[in-house]
């Protein structure tokens, strides 16, 4: 197979590559394979060229299809009916259509200075400025201030090796998959499987057909609820769910009991906000069907332990999902080591694309499980006498899936895993460590939950401060918060609260951001109590 320019980091109107073919693996590893860094505003604050990966990540770089996408030539030729800068339609900043085709980049003025603050605790193979330098949105101005955002609880921002892998595969690669038999059908096919595998690695998956690609988490939640819960669950079942969990992990679980009358069965939760494993233990039966539990708090940070409640599960037959969508960001995951039978999370809080997701599902658990959806893609014969269905994963996946999702996907686990994951741990771990000292510093601040090794979620009141106030407060100095309930009102009414502000915490933020965040919530209590 002749592996299309794209696949090969050059655009299209690049000389064609002398390269012999390149044949995708089975299972391809995910890291490397990323772009050179963009330039930084001072660029003796990094230490390492992002191209090579921190030292201890042990992995190897991608070498089947969509490995390079997103690496442009250092030169790229600009058709003359293009002009070489355009307004922005959702920005307004001038941008050169080639080199920063979705006006994400702000002037050269905008980027805030790099950290120069060493945490205590903080390791010697990771900084957020070798993150930084690959977020184009970091380097804007909002309201006149560098922006600040730390709203990465509802969504991450992506690197440039993202963005540019999109423009990559619409650019030069756009085709359907599994279903054509032209060349481009079969590089989509090829880059589409290979973020699948990619998937399964990074999540210590056996198998790549054990990832089912979905919208997000909601849809996977939503997929195992009407498939696996409708064959399995009947009157008078339990499905046990946590205090803590986000309404996609509650409503699904509603939704379903109501139609096969089980019970939805909720876990409480300790003052700190730990799930209360006591309570939890005496909650469990033979009617235990199903246990739905988050790995991390999207309110309070807090990491449950899912391992151990895992295995209480299984001990009552009990199956167990496991929504991950706060933890991948934050830590490796092993699914094959919490011994889960369904794991989910989102690409968009991954630094991936909105509208990708994946679920991991045990195989002897995934093969029993009857089509959610029907269309095309996820059959192998139609009649109007009968239809056969797709083997697993893809009967799972009716219709065209989201393929530039999944260019998206590969190319953020690409970025992701070409830093030492339990270095941005350890760094994450020290940044939450100041930001908790530096808000207990604000007058009438109240941070909610206190679980030990929380990650770095910070929800909060603020004595005599609408939360909606807040949030506004601070976006007037270019910090982004989320305000309200999160998708997460049993845990708010956990303490007595319909709303809270809550800023969240990701590898590229700053001890200086944080500072930032400090200062303007003092100066918000000073003026009140002007």
């Amino acid at each position: 197979m002749t592996t299309p320019d794209a696949l090969r980091g050059a655009w299209p109107s690049a000389p064609a590559a002398t390269t012999p073919p390149v044949t995708a693996p089975a299972a391809p590893p995910i890291t490397a394979g990323v772009a050179a860094p963009v330039a930084t505003p001072d660029a003796t604050a990094v230490t390492a060229p992002l191209a090579d990966p921190v030292a201890g990540s042990g992995t190897a770089p991608v070498t089947g299809p969509g490995a390079d996408w997103g690496t442009a030539p250092a030169t790229a030729s600009v058709p003359a009916s293009v002009p070489t800068s355009v307004p922005h339609p959702v920005t307004g900043l001038v941008t050169d259509p080639v080199t920063d085709p979705v006006g994400a980049q702000a002037p050269a003025a905008a980027p805030a200075p790099p950290s120069t603050t060493v945490l205590p605790g903080q390791p010697a193979g990771f900084s957020p400025e070798l993150a930084r330098r690959d977020i184009p949105i970091l380097h804007r101005t909002v309201n006149g201030h560098p922006l600040v955002w730390l709203d990465n609880g509802a969504t991450t921002q992506k690197p440039r090796q993202v963005i540019e892998a999109l423009a990559g595969f619409y650019g030069s690669a756009n085709s359907n998959i599994h279903r054509g038999a032209h060349t481009m059908a079969r590089e989509a096919t090829e880059v589409y499987e290979a973020g699948r595998a990619a998937v399964a690695q990074f999540l210590g998956a056996p198998s790549p057909d054990d990832i089912v690609f979905v919208r997000g988490t909601t849809e996977a939640v939503n997929l195992v609820a009407q498939s696996w819960g409708r064959a399995n669950l009947g009157p008078g079942d339990d499905i046990l769910v946590s205090t803590l969990e986000h309404h996609s992990n509650i409503v699904p679980w509603q939704l379903i009991a109501k139609e096969t009358r089980a019970r939805v069965v909720p876990v409480p939760l300790q003052p700190d906000g730990q799930v209360d494993l006591d309570a939890y233990a005496d909650l469990l039966s033979m009617r235990t069907q199903l246990v739905a539990i988050s790995q991390v708090s999207n309110v309070l940070g807090t990491v449950v332990p899912v391992r151990e409640m895992t295995a209480l599960a299984h001990r009552y037959g009990a199956k167990v999902l496991v929504d991950g969508a706060q933890a991948v960001a934050h830590f490796p995951v092993d699914v094959t080591d919490l011994d889960a039978d369904f794991y989910a999370f989102s690409g968009h809080k991954l630094f991936a694309p909105t509208g990708i997701g994946a679920l991991y599902a045990k195989p002897d658990v995934l093969e029993k499980m009857a089509p959610w959806q029907g269309g095309g893609n996820m059959i192998e014969s139609v009649d109007f006498t009968r239809t056969t269905y797709a083997p697993v994963p893809h009967r799972m996946e009716a219709g065209t899936g989201h393929i530039s999702g999944v260019v998206g996907l590969l190319s953020a686990l690409n970025w992701l895993t070409s830093f030492d994951r339990n270095a941005i741990a350890a760094y994450e771990t020290a940044l939450t460590a100041h930001a908790q000292q530096a808000l207990s510093t604000v007058p009438g601040l109240e941070l909610l939950g206190s679980a030990p090794g929380r990650v770095g979620v910070l929800t909060f009141t603020l004595a005599g401060q609408d939360p909606s106030q807040i949030a506004d407060w601070l976006d007037r100095d270019g910090i982004a918060i989320r305000a309200g309930h999160h998708c997460a009102q049993p845990a708010l009414a956990h303490y007595g609260l319909t709303s809270a502000a809550r800023a969240s915490l990701a590898l590229y933020n700053t001890p200086e951001e944080v500072d930032k965040l400090m200062a303007s919530l003092q100066q918000l209590q000073l003026q009140q109590g002007a």
